[in-house]
């Protein structure tokens, strides 16, 4: 008795044509060109999930070195006296203060100056 496939390989299709919803043309209803979109897609959304944290990570630097250079410090000054001081703050934390708590970045930047002055003075 011959067996079909037929139940599976549709539910299979379907499940490609769903994953290639909303893309133009063919490559939403033509099998052989969705599988080549959801293969290009998956490989992407690999990529882009390593990506996006690189992109967070320099913007974060980006707005710290402006709030940094704003009060008078470079960011390579701000973050080596942030390691002197013993603030465990992170970089993510730093840009979220630097935007919506200035004051809290300030006392932050004046701890930073007292740790930099000390090890000047030691010098």
């Amino acid at each position: 008795m011959r067996i079909s496939y037929s139940v599976a390989r549709h539910r299979a299709h379907k499940r490609l044509f769903r994953e290639a919803k909303g893309s133009y043309g063919g490559r939403k209803n033509l099998l052989r060109t969705v599988k080549e979109t959801v293969v290009r897609n998956r490989c992407f959304a690999y990529r882009d999930r390593r990506n996006r944290k690189r992109e967070f990570r320099a913007l974060w630097i980006i707005r710290i070195k402006a709030a940094a250079e704003m009060r008078g410090l470079s960011y390579s000054r701000f973050i080596h006296g942030l390691h002197l001081a013993n603030l465990g703050l992170n970089r993510k934390t730093l840009s979220e203060l630097a935007i919506h708590e200035p004051q809290v970045f300030d006392e932050v930047t004046a701890s930073v100056r007292a740790a930099l002055a000390t090890i000047a003075s030691k010098s």
